[in-house]
């Protein structure tokens, strides 16, 4: 298990760790307890539970929180509490993204409640760091559990742990002790919690250095200037409404994965809401687009099939990428491309309608740059969701209908043989949108484009757009 020592060398730049600790008043304390503090501070190295500072992530400031598990298990007491709330205090005064890395078994018991109060006074100092607009990185060790874990650990921007790490709330063996049975294995695992959309990321120690200077550099960086050409082919109809449809339904198009991948010049994929719910059918990731930072939310098609559609979890994963941008004053990028969003009684149950209505209010006033993108099929309420923004970019093929034309053509003549009239009578193409003033910019897509081509073109487009809101 690293210690916080060996975690600053990792993460920080060699010699630029500079500490905010100064010694902890102990004059008040039972003489035991005096004793017990001696010995865990010979034992750990530290006079605390938690060590604070300041360094340079890759030449990036940064202010570090770090528990010290070898002293007394990471617990914090009110001295550990009061340290933590000056470093955040500090940190925002000072403008700088911090970083928390914890390990700990919680709220001290010696002290008890009037140590475990203290963890109110974190989470508020927190949340005015957030307010502030400033990063709040998470990194959870092994382990992490009770108040720390309820308060400070889980109230990141983004949130990683270390593989096979023991996270959770309450303690397996204090479980055991008052239930008289054993906690589930597999539960409290850092890798569960990644899959269960709890944590973003199960990261090897000697990665965190790189996903730590991505992160900052994603969050704080101004942007810089692109490299990807725009298109300045003039769109226009190539094809029917249903040739394009058809198009766009085809195994080969360009999604969102593919515009991450050519567009982007550094990414940070975020997983689940962060409150135990995953659908891998949205892709929600902090990015470079051509030069531009942002929070992209964006459907992902190669996740979305008969047997896996777009539930209501995937628009509150794209929600909190929404909330992301506006806490972090980052722009906002949208990409819509589905064949509709869940049809099922679960999806009922789950709020599919409320949840389409958040997305349309959350993002129609977002207080930052946004940028939506209609970048292939766009069906119904789900494509809606994420259409609402201050510019819209579409593809030349790409569409966008309140049913799939089989829906329509069923309602209006009984039959789905009439698919391919109802895309013309109802006007769903990108050309029909941008008559009516929803779209502003057509991408063209010429004979012979490609899906890496069309990607790289449209994150061009999209950086052109956002640098346009920006000023």
């Amino acid at each position: 298990m690293a210690g916080s020592r060996e975690l600053i060398d990792l993460v920080l730049d060699a010699g630029s760790w500079k500490s905010w600790d100064t010694p902890p008043p102990t004059d008040d304390l039972d003489p035991d307890y005096r004793a017990a503090l001696t010995k865990a501070a010979e034992r750990a190295g530290t006079d605390e539970s938690v060590v604070t500072g300041r360094g340079l992530v890759r030449g990036r400031p940064v202010a570090v929180i770090v528990n010290e598990f070898a002293f007394l298990a990471g617990s914090i007491g009110r001295n550990a509490a009061e340290r933590i709330v000056a470093a955040v205090r500090r940190a925002t005064a000072e403008g700088l993204p911090l970083l928390a890395s914890t390990a700990s078994g919680g709220t001290r018991m010696q002290e008890g409640t009037p140590a475990f109060v203290r963890m109110i006074d974190i989470s508020r100092a927190l949340m005015d760091h957030k307010a502030a607009g400033l990063p709040y990185l998470v990194h959870l060790r092994h382990p992490t559990t009770g108040g720390v874990f309820a308060s400070w650990g889980s109230l990141g921007h983004i949130t990683v742990a270390e593989p096979g790490a023991l996270v959770g709330f309450l303690g397996p063996k204090v479980y055991e002790l008052l239930e008289g049975r054993p906690f589930p294995p597999g539960v409290q695992v850092s890798e569960n919690l990644a899959h269960r959309g709890i944590i973003d990321a199960v990261v090897l120690p000697e990665e965190l250095p790189s996903i730590v200077d991505r992160a900052i550099g994603l969050l704080v960086d101004p942007p810089v200037a692109g490299t990807r050409a725009r298109r300045t082919d003039e769109a226009h109809r190539r094809r029917s409404a249903w040739e394009s449809i058809q198009l766009t339904r085809g195994p080969d198009r360009a999604g969102v994965r593919e515009l991450l991948r050519h567009g982007s010049d550094a990414t940070v994929r975020l997983q689940g809401t962060d409150e135990g719910e995953r659908d891998s059918t949205m892709l929600v990731a902090l990015a470079r687009l051509d030069g531009v930072p942002c929070v992209v939310v964006g459907q992902d098609r190669s996740r979305q099939t008969p047997a896996t559609q777009m539930g209501p979890g995937a628009l509150r994963e794209a929600r909190r990428g929404m909330r992301l941008a506006a806490e972090l004053g980052l722009p906002l990028v949208s990409v819509v491309d589905t064949p509709g969003a869940e049809l099922s009684p679960e999806a009922e149950q789950g709020a599919i309608a409320g949840e389409i209505a958040r997305c349309i209010s959350t993002m129609a006033s977002l207080p930052v740059p946004t940028v939506s993108v209609l970048l292939g099929q766009g069906c119904g309420g789900g494509a809606l969701a994420l259409l609402p923004a201050r510019t819209t970019i579409a593809t030349e093929n790409s569409w966008l209908t309140p049913l799939p034309p089989e829906g329509a053509s069923a309602i209006v003549h009984g039959d789905v043989e009439h698919a391919a009239e109802m895309a013309e009578r109802q006007h769903v193409t990108a050309f029909d949108l941008r008559d009516e003033g929803v779209v502003a910019t057509i991408v063209a897509e010429p004979e012979g484009d490609d899906p890496r081509a069309l990607a790289t073109a449209v994150a061009a487009e999209v950086a052109a757009a956002l640098r346009a809101q920006l000023g």
